[in-house]
């Protein structure tokens, strides 16, 4: 679970790391401004501090923001544009890619569940139901619950055991982070029923009822996305 979960936090920096540029860029904040410190950043972005530290690491890797010990973080550069692994920064509307993006999750996730329910170890599906308890608590706390929710995605594809659905894990996570930031956590309530009934159908070893349940999660998705699209 380790590399998933290097996976994961490298997508969440990532992600922070461009909505930092984007920030500066829409204020804008000039070469010498300063930012806000971690702990105004992570309340921004909803991301926890170490996340928010590896993004800011990674812009003084690339020469766009400078750390002064003891006085706070500096824009340097403002026109370097970020690393994309997966091709999709460039794309300006962001509510067009999360609909394109969910479409795939459609067609990978419901099949990645139904064999998480044939394969998954009792270890395993005690595992998913914490992780499952977890984000449905830290959703009723109104915490940031965007990393806990890519985990517990990426933990079914891992109980799927298979070895190509390892591979794809990029694209999921990419397409839950996309899918918070856009909707700005409207289907809380949702997303709390649908993740239970995809961990009991795993639970109970119900391939069908696990790719029910995920399908029903995924609708909810799209159909959100798609009233997003109407309003824009």
């Amino acid at each position: 679970m380790a590399d998933f979960s290097n996976i994961k936090n490298r997508l969440l920096a990532q992600e922070v790391e461009e909505r930092i540029v984007s920030y500066i860029f829409s204020e804008p904040i000039p070469v010498g401004g300063k930012l806000p410190n971690e702990f105004k950043l992570g309340e921004m972005f909803g991301a926890g501090r170490s996340t928010v530290r590896e993004a800011v690491k990674s812009l003084v890797s690339k020469g766009m923001l400078e750390i002064r010990r003891g006085s706070g973080t500096y824009v340097a550069d403002n026109s370097r544009p970020l690393e994309d692994p997966l091709g999709l920064g460039g794309i300006e509307d962001k509510i067009s890619l999360a609909l394109d993006l969910v479409d795939v999750r459609i067609m990978l996730e419901p099949g990645i569940a139904g064999l998480a329910a044939l394969n998954a170890t009792k270890e395993e599906i005690i595992t998913l139901e914490k992780l499952c308890d977890l984000v449905e608590k830290k959703i009723k706390n109104d915490e940031p619950y965007i990393q806990e929710d890519i985990q517990f995605h990426a933990y079914i594809a891992e109980c799927s055991k298979n070895k190509v659905v390892e591979q794809l894990i990029p694209i999921i996570d990419t397409a839950v982070l996309m899918f918070v930031n856009v909707t700005h956590k409207k289907l809380i309530d949702e997303t709390i029923m649908t993740h239970r009934n995809v961990v009991e159908a795993i639970k109970e070893r119900d391939p069908v009822g696990a790719k029910t349940a995920m399908m029903m999660h995924m609708t909810f998705n799209r159909n959100m996305i798609k009233l997003l699209e109407k309003e824009k």
